[in-house]
C-alpha cells in the first residue's frame, strides 16, 4: 500500500501495543516502523532495475525480517529513552514487531504482493485492493489522528483508535468478498460467450473497489474485461490480445527476459518497437479502462546494445491525468 496508509497502520497498531504506557511516542515509533520495510526501494540506486524489482517486497517484507529487526529497533529506542522507565526493551520490541509485520500483511492484499515467507520464493498476493484506496485510508487516518488528542489513559483514545482498525479491517474483508463476487461475474460471462480459458486474474482498478478488471489466459490470447458493481448489462465485453509467443521466441530465451517473465508470473505481452522490444506486465492494467490497444502501465524497454540485451523500466507517462480519471469515473458508474 501507499506510504501514508502504512504510516497510519503502524501508528494504530503501536497505539494498541503500547499507547497506554507511552502515549503519542507509541504512535510516532509505530509510524516510523510502518515505513521501514519500504526502504528496500533504495536497491534501485545500487543495482539494475530487474534485480531491484526482484528484491522489492522481499526480505524486508518477510516474517523473518520482523522477527530479527524488532528486538534491534526495540533496543535502540529503549536506549533513547533510557532515563525513562515507561516501557521496557521487550515492550518496545513488541511494538516494532507488530508495526513491522502488519506492513507486509497489508501489502499482501495488493497486486505486487509480498514474500512473507522469504527466503522461500512464495509471493503472497490476494489482489483485492489497489495500492492506494481512499475508502480504506481516510476513515483509518481520521480515527488515528483523533485518538492522538486524548490523554493516553483516556478510554476514548483507545476506543477511537480501535474504531479505525475495525473500519479498515471491515472494508478489507468487504473487498475480499467483492473480489469473489466479480470473479464469478467474469467467469459466467466467459462461459456465456463460449470463451475457453485457463485462468482468470481479477483485481480492482485505481483508487476504488467498484470497478474491477480481469486478465484471462486463453492459450494463444489474453482477454481483458471490466465490470462495475453498478453495471446493468449482464454480459461483459472482453478485448482480445494475441500473445504472439512464437514471433518473440528468440528474445524470450534471454536470461533477463526469463527473469521478467517469472517476476510478472507469466502475465506479459511482448511487442516490437522502433528501438527494440516492449515487455508489458499485464498485472497492473492499462491507462484506459476498456480499450486494449492502449499502452500498459508497467512496461520494460528491451534494447540490444553491442549484442547485449539491456533493460530499462519506462515510467508511466500520464499526459492528461484529468481525462484518464474522467474515463475511470464514467466507467465506474456503470454501463
Amino acid at each position: 500500500m501507499d506510504s501514508l496508509t502504512q504510516i497510519v497502520l503502524g501508528a494504530a497498531v503501536a497505539e494498541v501495543t503500547l499507547g497506554k504506557k507511552v502515549g503519542n511516542k507509541a504512535m510516532l515509533w509505530g509510524a516510523i516502523a510502518g515505513t521501514i520495510p519500504d526502504l528496500d526501494v533504495i536497491a534501485k540506486q545500487f543495482t539494475d532495475i530487474v534485480t531491484a524489482n526482484e528484491m522489492h517486497r522481499g526480505f524486508s517484507h518477510s516474517i523473518l525480517f520482523s522477527v530479527l529487526a524488532a528486538p534491534i529497533f526495540g533496543w535502540l529506542v529503549r536506549k533513547i529513552y533510557q532515563k525513562s522507565q515507561e516501557a521496557s526493551w521487550k515492550e518496545w520490541s513488541w511494538l516494532f514487531f507488530w508495526s513491522l509485520i502488519t506492513h507486509p500483511l497489508l501489502d499482501a492484499h495488493t497486486t505486487w504482493g509480498t514474500q512473507l515467507f522469504w527466503p522461500f520464493e512464495i509471493k503472497v498476493s490476494y489482489q483485492n485492493i489497489f495500492v492506494a484506496d481512499p475508502l480504506y485510508t481516510v476513515p483509518f487516518l481520521v480515527c488515528t489522528a483523533a485518538a492522538m488528542f486524548y490523554h493516553r489513559t483516556n478510554p476514548r483514545r483507545s476506543s477511537i483508535n480501535k474504531l479505525g482498525i475495525i473500519l479498515s479491517t471491515s472494508y478489507m474483508v468487504l473487498t475480499l468478498g467483492t473480489k469473489g463476487y466479480t470473479y464469478f461475474k467474469f467467469e459466467d460471462s466467459l462461459k456465456a460467450q463460449d470463451i475457453e480459458y485457463n485462468e482468470i486474474s481479477n483485481r480492482p482498478t485505481p483508487l476504488n473497489t467498484i470497478l474491477w478488471t480481469a486478465n484471462v489466459d486463453a492459450d494463444s490470447s489474453y482477454f481483458i474485461g471490466y465490470y462495475s458493481l453498478f453495471d446493468t448489462q449482464d454480459q461483459i465485453s472482453f478485448n482480445r490480445i494475441d500473445k504472439n509467443r512464437g514471433e518473440f521466441e528468440g528474445i524470450m530465451q534471454e536470461e533477463i527476459v526469463q527473469r521478467l517473465i517469472k517476476l510478472c508470473k507469466g502475465w506479459y505481452i511482448i511487442k516490437k518497437t522502433e528501438e527494440g522490444y516492449a515487455f508489458n506486465d499485464l498485472r497492473f492494467g492499462m491507462f484506459s479502462f476498456g480499450d486494449a490497444t492502449e499502452e500498459f502501465v508497467f512496461r520494460y524497454d528491451l534494447v540490444y546494445v553491442d549484442g547485449l540485451l539491456t533493460v530499462s523500466q519506462r515510467q508511466p507517462e500520464i499526459e492528461n491525468a484529468k481525462e484518464m480519471f474522467t474515463v475511470l469515473w464514467t466507467r465506474l458508474k456503470g454501463n
